[in-house]
């Protein structure tokens, strides 16, 4: 039986969908994108002591499950983006399935002010149609296998892996900041909750340049938080 689902849900899904594959983006000139709405957008300055603790008595844990995946990484025009069906989440409670997740340079959440080299955006989507992104800082440190393995397979290395290990490339302290935002890209559509991971994962520099090869500017300009929530979970 086919289920009708509710309009602001079938919005979301057709904007994913437009996010997902709208080509080349100018970065270069931010201020002439076109949003419905400018009130709830994002990346956001995460300024961590306005950050309210969340609620004891609310579900508060990021569980990923089935994180060993087949993918196929891409330039998608204006980002590096892995497509993988596989992942699942339980994020405080609810129930979603990872549709891809993509890397801009420099982050585009700042905490306290600062950049980090790359951040990780992993998009979720619920069955009805909901969108909760987490979001994940990259610095240099130690070698990472499964950023190579994103690499390898983007530049169809020979043997290249055919599958990516979710969880190696998210912090092990799953604790969070959460707001409720936008899409990053044209167009821009709101109600997507964030989940910002402050704790950084390390590539290589080797592995952070070769990233940096593709896109070196692909991140937004922060947007006012504009009284919006901002809570903090220990995870």
């Amino acid at each position: 039986m086919r289920i009708a689902l509710p309009l602001a849900a079938l919005f979301l899904t057709a904007a994913f969908v437009a996010h997902a594959g709208d080509g080349r983006i100018d970065y270069d000139h931010q201020d002439q994108w076109q949003s419905a709405h400018d009130m709830a957008q994002s990346p956001i300055d995460i300024v961590t002591h306005d950050a309210v603790s969340a609620r004891d008595d609310e579900p508060q844990a990021l569980v990923f499950e089935h994180t060993h995946a087949p993918m196929e990484a891409v330039d998608n025009g204006h980002a590096v983006e892995v497509e993988t069906h596989s992942t699942q989440a339980t994020i405080r409670g609810r129930h979603f399935t990872l549709a891809q997740f993509h890397f801009h340079a420099a982050s585009e959440h700042t905490l306290d002010g600062k950049h980090y080299p790359l951040e990780g955006h992993y998009v979720f989507k619920a069955q009805d149609g909901r969108l909760a992104v987490v979001g994940v800082m990259y610095e240099a440190g130690k070698p990472n296998a499964q950023a190579q393995a994103v690499l390898d397979n983007l530049a169809h290395a020979k043997h290249a892996p055919e599958e990516v290990d979710i969880d190696a490339l998210l912090p092990a302290n799953r604790g969070y900041y959460h707001y409720l935002g936008s899409l990053t890209t044209p167009p821009l559509t709101e109600n997507v909750e964030w989940y910002v991971l402050p704790t950084p994962v390390a590539m290589s520099r080797r592995q952070i340049d070769a990233f940096l090869a593709h896109y070196r500017h692909n991140n937004r300009n922060v947007q006012p938080l504009n009284g919006r929530p901002l809570v903090h979970s220990e995870g």
